[in-house]
């Protein structure tokens, strides 16, 4: 009987049929994880004093940090200039209370903001100091962008010709309704200049990190798609950027503010707008 032979030839062509398949199911593979594991951007949301929305975003942030590659936490509450105190206390606090006590500043109620703290230390997740400081903001008012962002950086973000026209009317209104329409409209300009400055610097604070999985806790005005953080993204950063919002009472037009709105239960409070009362004559800084 004669006995089938293989000559090299043959051989060599059926490994390389062989390899060729295994590689491009390897190549599929790869693909697919490394869609899977690209580092994301989250603009996470709040209603500052909505103890249920911290508690549905803190569920939210453990789900995304488990599985994020390189995930750091980036925050409103943390000024700027606490940055160096922010990464010292992460590494020789044992808690929350700790870091709070060493980088954080009044006016915050730090009790919905332990818990993001506390996974940090747990997990060594970097947290970055992501806002302009209100004595910084109280300059922007008065002397524009310069006095916070830096040539470079205002360069950097479009701003040599100004706000677009778009966003300034946008955060105009935004602060007129959010200080219950009792700004004289004279001082709208600066105050809307200050909310620019502090969503420049978040989204500076993002792209400073762009090999991370980056999450931002900040006010739902400052995650909005069309005047805040998002807007200042690049478009290779928006592709990769989810915004959420937790609001109470959302409207129909939010889905177009929001990838995502988290419904939350209006909560009792006291006169929101008695702040604002001031004296005739002077103006309520933010």
């Amino acid at each position: 009987m004669q006995h089938a032979t293989h000559t090299p030839h043959a051989v060599n062509t059926a490994a390389a049929r062989r390899w060729h398949v295994l590689g491009a199911l390897c190549a599929g593979w790869c693909v697919a994880v490394c869609a899977a594991a690209e580092p994301a951007i989250y603009l996470l949301g709040e209603v500052h004093d909505n103890q249920e929305g911290h508690a549905l975003r803190f569920t939210q942030i453990a789900d995304i940090v488990r599985s994020a590659p390189q995930p750091v936490i980036a925050m409103e509450q943390f000024d700027r200039e606490r940055q160096e105190d922010l990464s010292a206390a992460q590494q020789e606090c044992p808690d929350a209370a700790c870091v709070i006590a060493r980088a954080g500043t009044k006016g915050w109620d730090w009790d919905f903001y332990k818990p993001v703290i506390d996974l940090a230390l747990r997990q060594r997740i970097p947290l970055l100091a992501a806002n302009v400081s209100s004595q910084d903001a109280r300059l922007v008012v008065r002397d524009g962008l310069s006095a916070a962002l830096s040539a470079p950086l205002r360069k950097a973000f479009g701003l040599d010709a100004g706000v677009p026209p778009e966003v300034d009317a946008t955060q105009r209104e935004a602060v007129f309704q959010g200080h219950c329409r009792m700004v004289p409209k004279s001082a709208l300009g600066g105050m809307a200049l200050a909310q620019v400055a502090r969503d420049v610097w978040m989204a500076h604070v993002l792209r400073e990190h762009p090999q991370s999985t980056v999450l931002l806790l900040a006010g739902n005005g400052h995650v909005r798609k069309d005047a805040g953080v998002y807007h200042w993204l690049s478009p290779q950063e928006r592709q990769r950027t989810q915004v959420h919002a937790y609001l109470e009472g959302p409207q129909p037009g939010d889905a177009a503010l929001f990838d995502r709105v988290h419904p939350l239960a209006a909560m009792e409070r006291e006169d929101l707008c008695a702040p604002f009362r001031v004296p005739e004559g002077k103006v309520q800084q933010p």
